[in-house]
């Protein structure tokens, strides 16, 4: 029966992808010319990634907190990673923003190229120029007014706990002087966990915006400390988080 419901899962999100593409492919192309900030493919990714979200019978999705973001505001925002699942969640908040993706994922099928035509930052982890060409692009978006969204743990926790923050969110937002936006997401990692590719039911996904952290209020904090401090408002906030998941 799992297999079953994993296939189903699985076709369903195929299949949308599939039928969508070409669509999503002619209005970038007819838009190209005048859209240098490839907001039309983001939000089409949106509500794609929404579109799968509610179709797919195999779990339930609640989102709380997600005002705490002016829809006129400019972020880094961080989320903990528990699994490959948290995009599609987190692109359900349709906020306004590039995506930090590995290089790795342009070789997946259609998504590299979603990847590509959004113009979001692909990193090459084991190049350090590709990093220094992360900072400088990103920096670009962030004063256009385009949000930031990373993974700062920078790779899947295996165990659902957040772990350390790796420097570079945190580097970008005293540099730029924008807020972080920290995202609490919880069960995905119960559904699709890192080393599997069996889709599990019966799951309730759980995401929630919290308050933005402004860099001004930490002064002479470095972006160390700096990540140091916004894992320990997450790691704190997610214990209380994962707590109202057991009543």
């Amino acid at each position: 029966m799992l297999i079953v419901k994993s296939l189903m899962g699985w076709l369903i999100a195929i299949l949308l992808i599939v039928v969508i593409f070409p669509f999503s492919l002619a209005l970038w192309l007819i838009t190209l010319p005048f859209d240098r900030n490839r907001t039309l493919i983001h939000t089409i990714l949106n509500y794609h990634s929404a579109i799968i979200a509610a179709l797919i019978p195999l779990w339930t999705v609640t989102v709380e907190g997600r005002e705490k973001a002016d829809p006129k505001g400019t972020y880094v925002i961080v989320s903990n990673h528990q699994s490959i699942l948290d995009i599609l969640i987190i692109n359900c908040l349709r906020y306004r923003l590039k995506w930090v993706s590995k290089i790795e994922n342009l070789k997946v099928p259609l998504l590299g190229f979603y990847l590509w035509m959004a113009d979001y930052i692909i990193i090459d982890r084991g190049n350090p120029q590709s990093r220094e060409k992360l900072y400088s692009k990103a920096s670009k978006f962030l004063s256009r007014g385009i949000s930031i969204m990373l993974f700062p743990e920078g790779t899947r926790s295996l165990d659902g706990d957040i772990h350390p923050f790796r420097r570079g969110a945190f580097k970008l937002a005293i540099e730029n002087n924008v807020p972080i936006l920290p995202i609490l997401i919880d069960g995905t990692g119960g559904i699709l966990p890192k080393k599997g590719f069996y889709i599990k039911g019966g799951h309730q996904i759980k995401l929630k915006v919290l308050d933005p952290i402004y860099p001004k209020d930490f002064p002479g904090v470095d972006h160390d400390g700096l990540a140091v401090i916004c894992r320990n408002i997450m790691a704190e906030g997610f214990e209380k988080f994962k707590l109202g998941d057991r009543k």
